[in-house]
């Protein structure tokens, strides 16, 4: 069996590889395509710490990377991964919104209750692909990620038809009361007191990995489940519970998305949000701590190719070629540490 790791400074160069090299193919991309590559530079680098508006709106889209990132790490530290993130958050956000509509007089508890039917309704989506995995030995990737391409369209019905807001310009359901939205933190931008429930969510994922049975009897079956089972683990048990815990956090990224940024389900509004995550919890090697920082590199590319996009005649695909070398890199250096 595989002696359990714990993130040390042996561990930096593996986690550094991929935001290095990511940086480098940024820099000959800006200075093959763009016609004024030192201006690019500087809005690419500089632009989203230039003000409050845009530094506050960076750390705003790095939270809901850090809760995908965890329910990522949560999954692969059991021995299983969860494509369905894309799916998970965006049924989360919609069944987060349409329960704080339905009771907009609870206030806080009203939005506490949503947020748990949120992240129940994304756990119960992801533990069905937990008990196929367990009962059929069904790989978890193929039905998570069709379960996820099944349910957003069917969202987006309901976005668009029973809930949308008619006197709005977007597609959109209609706005949570103010009262159930959370704080709002650095002023004009978009950072809210769900930057707390990120954090608050890195330390308790940490504890229960490294300080619970349960989450012992994860990492022991993550690394070795053969080795568990005889040891007298329900791995079975724990392949659901794992994964379902899993699409709870994808769900919670969602709740907190709508409570505190859009304060309604913009139509496919999480594109790209369940694959950020998985390239958040690849660059940390899935350690809750480390999704902290790798999420906030993923929101800082982002922000900054907006910036320079606005600024200079660079295009976003630019940014999303970046996106793409950081996810393929990371597996890489993934798949070669596990080999």
């Amino acid at each position: 069996m595989k002696k359990v790791k714990k993130f040390s400074l042996t561990l930096l160069p593996f986690t550094l590889i991929v935001p290095l090299i990511s940086i480098t193919v940024l820099f000959w991309l800006i200075f093959l395509l763009s016609d004024e590559p030192l201006k690019t530079l500087y809005f690419f680098f500089i632009g989203p710490f230039r003000n409050t508006l845009s530094f506050g709106n960076m750390l705003n889209a790095a939270v809901p990377l850090i809760l995908g990132g965890l329910g990522i790490s949560i999954a692969m530290k059991a021995g299983h991964l969860n494509l369905g993130g894309e799916g998970q958050v965006y049924f989360g956000a919609f069944v987060t919104t349409a329960a704080a509509l339905s009771m907009p007089a609870l206030g806080a508890i009203g939005a506490c209750i949503a947020v748990m039917a949120g992240c129940a309704a994304s756990g119960a989506m992801a533990a069905i692909s937990g008990l196929c995995k367990a009962k059929w030995n069904t790989s978890e990737l193929i039905t998570s990620f069709l379960l996820s391409s099944a349910v957003i369209p069917i969202v987006n019905y309901f976005v668009s038809g029973p809930f949308l807001d008619v006197e709005s310009s977007l597609v959109t359901t209609k706005k949570i009361q103010q009262n159930m939205r959370l704080v709002q933190l650095l002023k004009p931008s978009s950072l809210n007191s769900g930057v707390y429930i990120a954090l608050a969510a890195v330390v308790f994922i940490h504890i229960f990995l490294t300080g619970t049975k349960k989450g012992y009897e994860f990492r022991m079956a993550g690394n070795n489940e053969l080795f568990a089972r005889y040891g007298g683990i329900n791995t079975k048990l724990n392949t659901v519970l794992a994964i379902a815990i899993s699409g709870a956090f994808y769900g919670l990224a969602g709740s907190v998305a709508v409570l505190g940024t859009h304060h309604a389900v913009i139509k496919e509004f999480s594109a790209g949000l369940g694959w950020n995550g998985l390239a958040a919890a690849l660059i940390a090697g899935f350690y809750p701590a480390a999704v902290i920082p790798s999420a906030l590199f993923l929101s800082w590319i982002t922000a900054g190719g907006r910036i320079a996009m606005m600024n200079t005649g660079l295009t976003f695909e630019v940014v999303n070629i970046v996106q793409a070398v950081i996810l393929f890199l990371a597996t890489s250096v993934y798949i070669k540490k596990r080999g």
